[in-house]
């Protein structure tokens, strides 16, 4: 029989009211694996209650036991590694070494959190007027929710929960309905570190769910990761409700190669980063943007990388890239080649009729290269979200930065160049909210902040880092007078500082 997934509300997995449930695949295989049941607005209620009535304790809970208990998740979570890793290839296809690799840099953010009495201290000044002193602090928000993507499963809750405990909130996360089990096992290491049941739970299923937790009026704040049109539907849901959102969206990340840079370094860069997890990355690079003559050595050098890369099931170890999450986005991705070839590209490799022997049903598109892409293609202007990476060549610098500064996505940018003058250039006029030099894929470690500009991030916080303790906190200042009887008397004036 199938296994259904239910919800995990109040520290015990809840089946809830909700009558409908998704399935989750194999994406290997495209065999269904198990079901997921999906929340009912009454399940999001009581989700959301639950967590609301954890909150008032876990709020008056010390710095010190919140850092304990976050110490133990980080302990919880390393020894469970493997274990999250084989779950996240299952459900979503991305090899073993690739998954843990995303639960290595969730890790990271616990270990930041771990030292969240550091960020939480606030300021004191005395004596700025006659007796007076000011201090300010930062206070818990409240029930926070997050609505995380298919594509980083444990990664992404990571980014969000642990940072928002800390704090003092109480949350209730929505996974992907694709790749859903992860958030459980989490939410159950979470009860292993000794959280309080009801600070962390997790509710499965569609926009019935998210659309709750959206109008809910005791949600005070809401982290998102997905594709734009969501990221931007939410953006504005959340704001007409009142609350406090950060809704990171989708990408077109350009890799820039100047001449003069080491071409092979580029080669293995570009490889690694357009096709990487099968391209379903919102920091994958979609577009080389070759400048002057790089082009004639650097494509050669793709093309050579591109054809020694093993594609296949996550269970085999020789496999470096994986299927697609599900045979729909298999069959977009395959449209979107399918376009770039009538719209005149010149496709060097066409993963679109890759078949693995023994997964002939799995939801496999090779790795897809095309040169003398045109910005007015499709294939350039949408974000394709899997194993396609584009050539488009240019004869200079400013041709190039301008290509990417006119892109409505600005998540992640890279310079692949030995000048430093040109990539200091680059760094201080790209309009982007995270560069690489020379480094691909430039995700910020867990003590900085990740988030992109103009489409691919809506509201005023970037995610986790000082920004996701921000996001979680609001300030609050006291102004604070101690005796001093000679000031006592009314005194209708507009109070000034003396």
């Amino acid at each position: 029989m199938t296994t259904t997934l239910h919800h995990w509300i109040g520290g015990s997995s809840t089946p809830g009211d909700g009558q409908q449930t998704g399935p989750v695949f194999d994406p290997a295989t495209g065999r269904e694996s198990g079901r997921v049941a999906f929340a009912s607005v009454g399940d999001v209620d009581r989700a959301v209650a639950v967590a609301k009535g954890a909150f008032a304790e876990w709020r008056e809970t010390s710095l010190a036991e919140r850092t304990r208990v976050l110490f133990r998740f980080r302990e919880q979570l390393d020894s469970a590694r493997d274990e999250l890793a084989a779950v996240v290839s299952a459900e979503h296809g991305k090899t073993v070494d690739d998954a843990l690799g995303e639960v290595q840099r969730g890790l990271e953010v616990v270990e930041f959190a771990c030292g969240i009495s550091q960020f939480l201290k606030g300021e004191h000044s005395s004596q700025v007027s006659r007796g007076v002193d000011i201090a300010s602090i930062r206070e818990p928000v409240g029930v926070v929710a997050g609505i995380t993507p298919f594509n980083f499963p444990v990664m992404v809750p990571l980014w969000m929960a642990p940072i928002a405990i800390a704090c003092g909130n109480a949350v209730v996360m929505k996974p992907s309905e694709k790749d859903p089990t992860a958030s459980n096992r989490l939410a159950e290491l979470w009860q292993s570190a000794g959280l309080p049941d009801g600070v962390c739970n997790v509710v499965h299923g569609d926009r019935v769910a998210v659309e709750r937790l959206i109008e809910h009026p005791d949600v005070a704040a809401l982290s998102f990761v997905g594709s734009t049109p969501v990221a931007r539907a939410i953006h504005e849901g959340a704001a007409r409700h009142g609350k406090r959102i950060q809704a990171l969206g989708g990408a077109k990340n350009h890799m820039l190669v100047l001449p003069d840079a080491d071409m092979d370094l580029a080669a293995d860069a570009a490889v690694s980063a357009g096709y990487g997890s099968a391209g379903e990355r919102c920091m994958a690079i979609s577009v080389v943007v070759a400048v002057g003559n790089s082009a004639e050595r650097l494509v050669p050098r793709i093309v050579e990388r591109i054809d020694s890369l093993r594609v296949g099931p996550a269970t085999d170890s020789n496999s470096e890239m994986g299927p697609l999450i599900t045979r729909e986005h298999r069959e977009k991705v395959a449209g979107y080649i399918a376009s770039g070839i009538d719209e005149g590209a010149s496709i060097l490799r066409d993963g679109s009729a890759l078949v693995i022997p023994g997964h002939e049903d799995g939801f496999f598109v090779g790795p897809t290269l095309f040169d003398d892409v045109k910005p007015a293609m499709r294939i350039y202007r949408e974000e394709i979200f899997g194993p396609v990476l584009s050539i488009v060549r240019t004869e200079r610098f400013d041709e190039a930065a301008e290509l990417v500064n006119a892109n409505e996505f600005a998540n992640g940018t890279a310079i692949f160049t030995n000048d430093g003058g040109a990539a200091r250039r680059f760094q201080r006029e790209v309009e982007v909210g995270m560069v690489g030099i020379n480094v691909a894929i430039p995700v910020p470690m867990a003590h900085y902040s990740f988030g992109g500009w103009k489409n691919s991030l809506f509201g005023g916080n970037s995610i986790y880092g000082p920004e996701g303790v921000h996001f979680y906190t609001k300030p609050k200042v006291v102004t604070t007078r101690w005796g001093d009887p000679a000031r006592r008397g009314v005194d209708l004036g507009f109070p000034r500082s003396d």
